[in-house]
């Protein structure tokens, strides 16, 4: 190419950056002339300065251009969030349902480097089906957490959680798009795992999402009493609360990945949940627990807001880090994170006549245990007792910084 082809404004990022070098090394070899005595060192330096110079400019033009049509004219200030994100600290968070996408949703705020490890458990509903007539792993709890930590169009991630209406003459009624994508996914590269990363490039997600294990487990349930109940979804059906669950078959490999992302973490966060469906599960995987007890990072449980019938009747906070010990062991909660706010009395009378009621904080209890509790308003404002993704997001942000990583100096609260 001549001179006046590699000076073409119309080229493409490649050609700008290696022209970009050629500008920095004319200025070093002009640099190291110009030191010798050699004055036309001068003139060499200044045409490598001009060359870099301009084709930097040229690329910096070409990836705003190129944005453009995405963040409209918040191009620079996205970049700079991105930047900020990427430096935020390395945070696990270990369980599935709701009680996970909530609080991805408020993480994601705070920081890039966010790692889901999210339980395969799930046996009920759309991920049921897709399990058993697809033979994937449930892809459900998954899903949520994607579009938790989505970047993408608010429209793909509609899309992702559009679920076809139930009499669907199609037989789709029931599934989501999302359960339905990452399904076939899995079926086109015959690697559940693979199928997950693709539709993580799809939504654009702020992190990974990993499932705790690749291994097809059911989780059966012993009930105070002596019955066994199988599946996931028959959990809070033990007529007499549950004693312990267990994974079938015993002693699940866990993804290497999820063990690493552990060893690396600046925080693990435990919850929120359901107890023995969703935080449990994952911690009967061969070596999560392990790793969790073996990191140096502060382990946080987040306590669910409100008890959940058939599965912690008449449970206080205490009752809920009792079951994770006698599950896991101990050493693997450093904090307790409990909503203190009130729960507004209409929505309490609503789910009291489901069973439902707000968990105590019996602080006394966590004395013997060596486990800090940490009180907070943490309830949301909307129709459902539930954390807030914003308020939860920062307090594990303010835990985080009081143990010696002030990531973040403004989060306000």
């Amino acid at each position: 190419m001549s001179v006046a082809d590699w000076l073409n404004p119309h080229l493409d990022l490649r050609k700008w950056s290696f022209l970009f070098f050629v500008g920095v090394a004319l200025t070093v070899v002009g640099a190291i002339s110009l030191s010798r005595g050699w004055m036309p060192g001068l003139v060499v330096t200044l045409v490598g300065v001009g060359i870099s110079t301009f084709a930097a400019v040229m690329a910096v033009r070409i990836v705003i251009k190129t944005l453009r049509p995405v963040y409209g004219h918040r191009v620079v200030e996205t970049l700079h969030r991105r930047y900020e994100l990427g430096r935020g600290p390395k945070i696990v968070v270990v369980g599935g349902g709701t009680g996970l996408s909530t609080l991805l949703r408020g993480l994601k705020e705070f920081t890039g480097n966010l790692t889901a490890i999210v339980t395969v458990a799930d046996d009920g509903g759309s991920s049921g089906r897709l399990r058993k007539e697809m033979g994937v792993l449930p892809p459900g709890d998954i899903r949520n957490c994607l579009v938790a930590l989505a970047d993408s169009e608010p429209l793909m991630a509609r899309l992702f959680e559009y679920r076809f209406p139930q009499g669907d003459p199609t037989g789709l009624g029931g599934h989501t798009f999302g359960n339905l994508f990452i399904a076939t996914m899995s079926a086109i590269t015959g690697d559940f795992e693979e199928a997950v990363k693709e539709s993580s490039r799809v939504l654009a997600v702020r992190g990974r999402v990993l499932p705790s294990t690749l291994e097809n487990v059911v989780l059966v349930a012993e009930c105070q009493g002596g019955e066994v109940v199988y599946g996931e979804s028959t959990i809070g059906k033990c007529s007499m609360g549950i004693e312990r669950v267990f994974l079938q078959p015993g002693n699940p490999q866990a993804l290497p990945e999820a063990l690493e992302s552990i060893a690396e973490a600046d925080a693990v966060v435990l919850g929120p949940g359901s107890l023995y469906t969703s935080v449990i599960p994952n911690l009967l995987v061969a070596r999560i627990a392990d790793a969790i007890r073996e990191s140096r990072a502060p382990r946080i449980y987040v306590c669910n807001v409100m008890t959940q019938p058939g599965e912690t009747d008449c449970f206080t906070a205490a009752d809920h880090v009792k079951a994770i010990i006698d599950h896991a062991g101990t050493g693997i909660i450093d904090y307790v994170l409990i909503n203190s706010g009130g729960v507004p009395e209409k929505l309490a009378e609503k789910y009291g006549q489901e069973g439902a009621y707000p968990v105590d904080i019996d602080r006394e209890r966590f004395r013997p245990l060596g486990i800090k509790v940490i009180e907070e308003d943490l309830i949301s404002n909307m129709d459902y007792a539930r954390h807030d993704p914003g308020r939860l997001a920062k307090a594990i942000m303010r835990v985080v910084s009081m143990t010696g990583k002030p990531f973040f100096k403004n989060m306000g609260g």
